[in-house]
């Protein structure tokens, strides 16, 4: 189940949510637990068991690291139990038939590939889960004795699926107590619907340009079609995500949470360190927190610095998916950021806005066809489709996918920059309020309209 299906609208979240505000506070957590537990075992029946195996297990550590605050051995051997035990988890159920693969390929080998279903949400929840045994030995967090309100933060459903990745010091004070009032439960309305538009009406609408062009034979692909494909695939993905994510806080804040937010504008940035700053921001944190910083980050000097940053990127683009082309899409990353650091700081400082920004959305762009294309060879016919490797600029296609695309895709880029936001806010300052509500009301009844007919509604990271 995805918040952009009709069945979660209209069917589960309206009953979750009346059940969550009639039960007394005390019971409050029970309910985010077990609508948990009912959310995704509607997608994942008998994986729930899995998310189920992974809060117990960093429950009992966190207890033990508690108990055992004056025998570090103990501690450390609870700490250790819980990382093996969640890196266990993911690596059976998400990269086993990746291993499998690669060992038949390289060593001539026929062994079995276990092809196992991909638990949903699995990089979340135990990214997430797995932090708070690491920041509990730490220090930075009390434990949280209460099985069911541990329970509750791991398999609360707007964020189990595809994150904000929440820390457990993220929400620790309002597991405990929280204000639900009118007021923040018409900002969560406000930016579930506002995500709610960003993923159906824009991402959707764009993602069917990139579906057309991605089938395409990328060694016949005129130049414009293949830049017209990428480009719809880079608003896609964005809008897409950050839509998810700006549904996922929203449905935060109607149950009395503040999720951290995810993503700041990314398409903005002046430099590809900006943007990383800017883009998927929990995931970014706790790759920071707990891989980057714990390495030494970039205090042990260059040459360190540099393997730390390439260890974070392979990482980074193996939780992304258990394929080639992550690995490459986060090792692309990995060097460029290096690049930027060491080599071109001062170059990249010295240049106008402009160009910071263009040269940014370039790489950005270079970044996704890597990311999407799932073959190396394949990703070298699209960018070399891209710089006329086909020979053709144009052709008919081209001319009917502008006709049908060309203001839809120039105004999810305008959107992108949050500029319209700026301006609506300084012109309608006063009536702003009303003016939100009906434009809300609008957003929600074209976004059913759409979704009552739709063929057409992926999430691109439901898989991650």
């Amino acid at each position: 189940m995805v918040f952009s299906e009709p069945v979660f609208m209209f069917m589960f979240l309206p009953v979750s949510l009346l059940i969550y505000y009639a039960a007394p506070f005390r019971f409050k957590n029970a309910v985010l637990f077990l609508t948990g537990l009912l959310f995704y075992s509607w997608g994942e029946p008998f994986y729930v068991l899995i998310m189920i195996l992974s809060t117990l297990i960093d429950y009992s550590a966190g207890r033990i690291i508690d108990r055992f605050q004056d025998k570090p051995s103990i501690k450390k051997a609870a700490l250790i139990v819980s990382v093996v035990m969640n890196l266990s988890l993911l690596g059976i159920f998400k990269y086993s038939g990746f291993f499998v693969e690669s060992v038949n390929s390289v060593l001539g080998l026929s062994l079995n590939n276990p092809n196992l279903p991909l638990p949903i949400g699995i990089s979340f929840f135990t990214f997430q889960s797995m932090s708070y045994t690491i920041d509990l030995y730490r220090g930075n967090i009390g434990v949280q004795k209460s099985f069911i309100n541990f329970a509750a933060f791991v398999t609360m459903f707007p964020q189990i699926v595809a994150g904000p990745i929440v820390r457990y010091e993220d929400i620790a004070k309002e597991l405990e107590f929280r204000k639900i009032n009118f007021e923040e439960i018409s900002s969560g309305i406000s930016l579930f619907i506002c995500g709610l538009c960003k993923k159906v009406l824009i991402a959707n609408s764009v993602g069917e340009l990139w579906s057309t062009v991605k089938t395409e034979n990328f060694d016949s692909l005129p130049a414009a079609t293949a830049w017209l494909g990428i480009i719809a695939f880079t608003l896609q993905i964005y809008f897409d995500f950050s839509g998810y994510s700006d549904m996922a806080v929203g449905l935060g804040k109607m149950l009395g949470f503040n999720f951290p937010k995810n993503f700041d504008y990314p398409y903005n940035s002046a430099s590809v360190s900006e943007f990383w700053r800017r883009w998927h921001m929990t995931l970014g944190g706790w790759f920071k927190s707990y891989v980057y910083f714990p390495l030494g980050g970039s205090k042990k000097g260059t040459a360190k610095t540099i393997r730390n940053l390439l260890i974070v990127w392979f990482l980074t683009g193996l939780w992304h998916g258990a394929s080639f082309n992550f690995i490459i899409w986060g090792l692309y990353y990995g060097i460029l950021l290096i690049l930027e650091k060491f080599v071109f700081a001062r170059v990249i400082d010295k240049l106008p806005s402009a160009v910071k920004h263009c040269y940014t959305l370039f790489a950005v762009i270079i970044g996704w066809v890597i990311f999407e294309i799932s073959s190396p060879a394949s990703q070298i016919d699209f960018i070399g489709a891209m710089f006329g490797a086909s020979g053709i600029f144009f052709n008919s296609q081209t001319l009917n996918m502008l006709h049908s695309y060309a203001v839809t895709i120039v105004a999810a880029a305008v959107i992108s920059t949050g500029l319209p936001l700026k301006i609506s806010k300084k012109l309608l300052a006063g009536k702003a309020e009303p003016l939100a509500v009906a434009g809300e009301f609008a957003g929600l009844t074209a976004c059913i309209a759409y979704l009552v007919d739709a063929s057409y509604n992926p999430f691109l990271y439901f898989n991650f």
